[in-house]
């Protein structure tokens, strides 16, 4: 054994490199919370710089990402947190004359325990509502683990979710449970996202996410222009591939809703699906991928970034 590789050995036995990685995650861990807590702009130019190598130009943004973070770090509207909470945005929605298009509510509960499964159909989706990715969808009530499901969202009820990415609108919203009827379409598939861009109450273009997985990954996205007539080169890997999406049957409904609901907002991203003919809405995002995603083109980054016009700040 050559005394590099003997050295190592002798490290990797003694536990010595697992306590190297171990300090070093907590390091890495505690910097990022400390300048969340002390300073969200510097945050959020830390998370820009692991990403792309450089500062971002948040004071005087041009990209859609930077825009998106000065409107994180400076547009905090209340409006935000009532349409980011995945329940009482519906009550912004049943009061702007849209309430078919939500899906079903089964329930809503403080805490797991509250959730009675034997009244609840064989399919059905449980969301904590302050949050992203909290989603626990049941295919089959027969095979379900009662208490695994109740002990992920106890632990998702007790997360602040503002503090992955700063994201400060989340740190507002009363964490509760819901529960909504089970969405697919026709072929008992996952359906299919039609993710709206929207821009001061106008639709400018349509992210289609395909072939989600059961845990909702999916690496095929492609972006349409707002009359459905052409796919935009805003999306790096959507350049690679020759596919066409039809347009949904409910896509004239989704874009009507989504401009009455996106009014406010200097930019939303309102998520639909289209089941069985109808348009259903998912949810409203404000801060899509915690305002950083380097999936976009260099022209879609600045067409997207040209669109938002920045409003007064609001602290």
């Amino acid at each position: 054994m050559k005394f590099p590789q003997k050295i190592k050995y002798i490290l990797k036995q003694s536990g010595a490199v697992n306590m190297y990685y171990y300090l070093y995650k907590k390091t890495w861990e505690f910097r990022e919370k400390f300048l969340l807590k002390h300073s969200p702009y510097l945050y959020a130019q830390y998370r820009y710089k692991r990403m792309y190598g450089k500062r971002a130009h948040i004071q005087n943004p041009v990209t859609f990402d930077e825009n998106l973070l000065w409107l994180m770090l400076y547009w905090r509207h209340p409006l935000k947190t009532e349409c980011g909470d995945k329940y009482t945005m519906r009550s912004y929605v049943q009061k702007l004359g849209w309430g078919h298009v939500l899906p079903e509510l089964l329930g809503v509960y403080q805490n797991s325990s509250e959730i009675d499964f034997d009244t609840l159909p064989s399919k059905f989706v449980l969301k904590c509502t302050h949050g992203c990715g909290f989603n626990i969808i049941c295919y089959d009530k027969a095979t379900i683990n009662r208490d695994e499901v109740r002990h992920k969202l106890d632990q998702w009820m007790k997360i602040d979710y503002s503090k992955f990415a700063g994201e400060l609108h989340y740190a507002s919203m009363t964490p509760c449970i819901i529960c909504e009827t089970f969405l697919d379409d026709l072929a008992n598939n996952r359906p299919t996202d039609y993710k709206i861009y929207c821009f001061g109450g106008k639709a400018h273009c349509t992210l289609v996410a395909l072939d989600r997985n059961l845990e909702g990954y999916t690496d095929k996205f492609d972006i349409y222009d707002v009359e459905w007539n052409t796919k935009l080169p805003y999306y790096k890997t959507s350049l690679l591939t020759e596919r066409h999406t039809p347009k949904p049957e409910s896509y004239d409904e989704m874009i009507k809703a989504a401009e009455a609901l996106s009014k406010p907002f200097p930019f939303v991203r309102i998520d639909f699906y289209n089941i069985n003919g109808k348009a259903v809405l998912g949810e409203m995002t404000f801060t899509p991928s915690g305002c950083i995603h380097s999936g976009y083109t260099e022209l879609g980054q600045n067409i997207l970034g040209s669109l938002i016009e920045l409003p007064k700040r609001i602290k």
